[in-house]
Parts: C-alpha cells; structure tokens; sequence
C-alpha cells in the first residue's frame, strides 16, 4: 500500500492530501529516510511523522486496505 494511503487509512493523518504533502515537505521518515507518498509500506516498516515540533514514530502491525475506527489501533504500535 502507498505511504499516503496508508496515513489517511490508519488516521495518523486526516486527509490523503494533507499527508502527500507532508512527504513532498520531507517530514515522513519510513526507517529512518525520507519518503515520497508513492513508498510502498508493509509490515514492520518504522514510520516517523513530523508535526510541528512534536515527533510521532510508529512501527506497522498490519496493512489493510479498510478499517473502522475502533480497529485502527491494531495497525500501528507507538514506539
């Protein structure tokens, strides 16, 4: 799955245009490099978003294409 779909569907961020942009900007990191929006992510991909002055850094659990909102948890650990 792409990077910027990936964001938008484990809703680390809101929106896929929001999250593209942000990789255009170079603040999503996946292990450790910076990544285009076309990066394809899989399980055990260490993802590190940008915010401001605040750093999120997550390790994938899973990859779905669809999730509800009370399962988007099991898609990513906080590291």
């Amino acid at each position: 799955m792409r990077l910027d779909k990936y964001l938008k569907v484990s809703r680390l961020i809101k929106r896929r245009t929001v999250a593209n942009e942000a990789c255009d900007a170079g603040r999503v990191l996946v292990n450790d490099k910076p990544a285009k929006a076309s990066v394809q992510i899989k399980t055990g991909d260490v993802i590190e978003i940008q915010f401001g002055s605040k750093n999120v850094r997550v390790e994938v659990l899973e990859v779905r294409e669809t999730v509800k909102k009370e399962d988007v948890e099991s898609m990513y650990k906080y590291l």
